[in-house]
């Protein structure tokens, strides 16, 4: 189940990026659960990770080679390797080694990701089997390929794409990712693969990327629960003929801007797709003294099972996002100056319900599938976004089920 637009949008290549997918068996023959993603040399990687402390081994792994100029990525899903121990950590460092080997290549190149269940050792000689054939598949068109390989409960493959204009020379930047439950950004809260054609160095790619995954990826929640593989990565091959981009100028300001673009499309697919869902809901808290006090208040709402059960049945019951509010850790908040809208309907001002507010306009707005709750704390002019979706009967029978 799915909200809204769901199709697989266009793609467009990255020159200098190919994309490799195969089946290992890991958990299901389905569809592919192998990819693997080769930049060509000299280009540059930036990543951001979970903050989980359990993180999984490839996480830890990712981290260290990040800083040894990575070319190749190597995803799995359907297993995690997470909770796992040293036979984990040993496992992922040869994965690596595996792959390097066939490309010869460093394994500090290989940055490895895992995705699926939790606590089990990975069939690595099904992977290592598997390898060849992902390598033989590499090509720069395999964006949907790859989108699909990296799935579990996803429903469908998820990608973004958007060509910018710097000095008259063209970038392409392309990505895609995955996710649908256990999404509580804390950056990140997925994973995700993007690349672009753009020169520009290790530090300043990671300062983008960071920013973008802020505004983006920090901004989303299905249901709370930060993974123990989150990963984002952005690479840039440096095959465009654009000069490269350096700090602080105009060339900067728009690539930020178009990663952070491509990246809140790939968030918000996620929350599309959240496990079970049938409503995306947008909450845009508006007039906090900062950003954060914005983002706390958000999240409450979003993360609130009574608020996100009640859009799932399509009840106007705006007591339980009031009392939402109430909790969020506001300081010194003036009850009178708060307002709160479903859509463009009034249902709170003045310290209770708005003398306009109908039961019957508060209906008109939950029987839609998008909902736009905005709350306006008469605080400052700071205003955040965060997206999440609804609580349903599915959400609970996806996850009771999972490992089964």
């Amino acid at each position: 189940m799915a909200v809204g637009q769901t199709s697989f949008p266009e793609m467009t290549t990255v020159a200098g990026i190919s994309l490799g997918t195969t089946n290992a068996g890991i958990k299901q023959t389905e569809r592919d659960d192998i990819l693997i993603l080769e930049m060509a040399a000299g280009g540059t990687a930036a990543a951001v990770f979970t903050q989980n402390a359990f993180c999984a081994a490839p996480v830890h792994v990712a981290k260290a080679h990040l800083i040894q100029n990575p070319r190749w990525l190597l995803i799995n899903s359907g297993n995690a390797n997470a909770g796992t121990g040293q036979q984990g950590m040993d496992d992922a460092l040869a994965s690596c080694s595996d792959v390097a080997q066939l490309v010869k290549g460093e394994p500090t190149q290989v940055l490895p990701f895992s995705t699926g269940v939790i606590g089990e050792h990975l069939p690595m000689e099904k992977m290592t089997s598997a390898f060849p054939a992902a390598l033989a598949n590499l090509k720069e068109s395999n964006w949907k390929q790859a989108a699909q390989a990296i799935m579990t409960t996803d429903t469908f493959p998820k990608g973004a794409s958007k060509m910018i204009e710097l000095d008259g020379e063209k970038i392409t930047i392309t990505g895609i990712s995955k996710g649908a439950g256990m999404i509580q950004p804390n950056m990140a809260t997925m994973l995700c693969f993007m690349a672009t054609d753009a020169k520009i160095s290790q530090d300043l790619l990671q300062q983008c990327l960071s920013q973008a995954a802020e505004l983006s990826f920090n901004r989303i929640t299905v249901d709370g629960d930060t993974s123990t593989n989150d990963a984002c990565v952005l690479m840039a091959s440096a095959c465009s003929k654009a000069a490269e981009i350096t700090a602080d100028s105009e060339n900067y300001a728009i690539f930020s801007a178009a990663i952070t673009e491509v990246c809140k499309q790939l968030a918000e697919a996620i929350v599309r797709d959240g496990e079970g869902a049938t409503k995306l809901i947008r909450i845009h808290v508006e007039q906090a003294l900062s950003d954060a006090e914005a983002v706390m208040v958000g999240k409450t709402i979003a993360h609130s099972p009574l608020v996100k059960t009640a859009f799932f049945a399509s009840d106007p019951n705006w007591g339980r996002i009031l009392a939402a509010v109430g909790r969020a850790g506001v300081e010194n908040m003036d009850l009178n100056k708060v307002e709160l809208y479903l859509g463009d309907v009034c249902i709170v001002e003045k310290g209770g319900r708005a003398a306009s507010y109908t039961e019957e306009a508060g209906q008109a707005v939950m029987d839609k599938n998008e909902i736009m709750v905005t709350v306006k704390l008469g605080r400052g002019e700071k205003a955040q976004e965060i997206l999440t979706c609804d609580f349903s009967y599915d959400y609970v029978k996806i996850n009771a089920e999972y490992r089964t």
